[in-house]
């Protein structure tokens, strides 16, 4: 048996290529959408991706599913589970439970593990020429490293009212049958540590079903039903904006891209014109750069693994925007954003000290100065955090405002006091104070130190 884990440390989402080597069949799970790294791996271990499956509809990355089928010619197995409104709406083959796909010498069977969503479905793989036993179990978002999938997310993200409930029932029974499969079947799940769809996932990319059932909390409350969901809906993270756009596009006959983009550098003169037509500018460059000069009415999301996430967030699906990158960096922003659907990428640019623009430089301040702040009257501190952070610790007098929302509850704001804005370690922080003077806020100053170097140095929190 071949078997590779290809983890996107962008979106902390894990897919797997697994391929019996006798007969050189291969199957792809949950693909991201640039697809190509499963065409690679495939060239190089001789074997040929003839099957293609989903464990559910993902909100948290556009997959690539039928790109892969496109380009391979493979079949598509889909899950036919979780009842009429939970339908894939294109040509697949229907998966119920008990279905076992065919790899070669290998057999995938497909549980229902309904929890998450109604139609998320596991697979348990067995290596026939090895074993009668299963060996490997790939749960998607309904069993993670320490923690289970949530099921609010399609309450919260998409509007369906009451399903949290009904989602933490289902897990709590799924959860039951999952504790009955033999300890040592290796479990891959489809997110780690980072990932929205949970809030306690672990780091390791993979577990045991017996060692989840010792350090996974969900099963300490095998005769509890009441008390398990009652946690499992408690404290989970905010919803990034743009799940239910790919809940929907995940579900739908959406145009496919089987290629990577390729994005054009914008001349001086062709910046300024798109620029002056209100075309909307992403800043990726580091907050201190940014910080130090930038283009009035850009937005600073950093280039790093949180881009895709925080682009979701900030940025909509029927606007164009143009990038400040390095052009050595621009295929792999691209690959980022495309993993979650925002293609319209306007151009870039690579610097912001020659395009005939007057920059703005960001107020960021220390520690010392900010302690001048705290407790006064006619300052407003403005924590972007996400609320469990701020419920968990929160510098006295501080207001509550997610930086994910902040577009949202500008009048939250004071235009009255001096404002000053944190988050734990300052990147959050530069997201927010760009939005901020984007919307006219100009008596605005970020504590780039943020509630980590508040609590190193003592300073106290309620």
């Amino acid at each position: 048996m071949f078997f590779q884990h290809v983890y996107d440390k962008s979106l902390a989402q894990a897919s797997f290529l697994i391929g019996c080597q006798a007969t050189g069949e291969a199957i792809v799970i949950d693909a991201q959408r640039d697809m190509d790294v499963y065409l690679k791996i495939a060239v190089q271990n001789n074997l040929k991706i003839k099957h293609i499956t989903e464990t559910h509809i993902h909100a948290d990355f556009l997959t690539g599913s039928r790109e892969l089928a496109a380009v391979t010619g493979a079949q598509l197995y889909l899950s036919d589970e979780g009842g009429p409104d939970w339908q894939y709406q294109f040509d697949h083959i229907g998966l119920k439970h008990g279905y076992k796909i065919k790899v070669g010498n290998l057999t995938l069977e497909v549980l229902h593990t309904p929890g998450h969503t109604p139609e998320s479905i596991s697979f348990l793989l067995t290596d026939h020429p090895a074993t009668s036993e299963p060996v490997m179990i790939f749960t998607g978002d309904f069993v993670f490293v320490g923690d289970i999938g949530r099921p609010d997310l399609l309450e919260k993200a998409a509007g369906l009212i009451g399903t949290q409930e009904k989602g933490a029932k289902q897990m709590y029974e799924s959860i039951q049958r999952f504790a009955l499969l033999p300890s040592f079947v290796q479990v891959w799940p489809g997110h780690g540590a980072g990932s929205a769809c949970g809030k306690e996932l672990g780091a390791v990319p993979s577990s045991t079903v017996g060692y989840e059932k010792i350090r996974n909390w969900a099963f300490h409350y095998q005769n509890d039903e009441r008390g398990f969901i009652d946690y499992l809906l408690a404290g989970q993270p905010e919803v990034p904006k743009y799940f239910a756009m790919m809940k929907y596009l995940n579900k739908v006959n959406r145009p496919l891209l089987v290629e990577i983009p390729k994005h054009k550098e914008l001349s001086s003169a062709e910046f300024l014109q798109a620029y002056n037509d209100g075309i909307k500018v992403i800043d990726t460059r580091n907050k201190v750069d940014f910080a130090g000069g930038y283009i009035p009415g850009s937005i600073n999301i950093q280039h790093n693994n949180s881009l895709a996430t925080w682009a979701g967030w900030i940025l909509n699906y029927q606007e164009q925007f143009i990038l400040v990158a390095n052009a050595d960096e621009m295929e792999e922003i691209t690959r980022k954003l495309m993993r979650i659907g925002l293609d319209n990428i306007y151009g870039f640019v690579t610097g912001v000290g020659n395009l005939g623009i007057e920059l703005q430089t960001a107020d960021v301040i220390d520690l010392e100065t900010f302690k001048t702040y705290v407790g006064k009257d006619k300052v407003q501190i403005v924590d972007v955090r996400g609320l469990t952070e701020y419920n968990n610790g929160h510098i006295e007098g501080a207001v509550h405002v997610f930086v994910g929302t902040l577009q949202d509850n500008l009048d939250k704001i004071s235009k009255d006091k001096q404002v000053v804005i944190h988050c734990q370690g300052g990147d959050r922080a530069a997201i927010a104070y760009s939005i901020l003077r984007r919307n006219g806020f100009d008596r605005i100053k970020n504590y780039s130190g943020g509630m980590k170097e508040w609590v190193a140095s003592q300073g106290k929190t309620i």
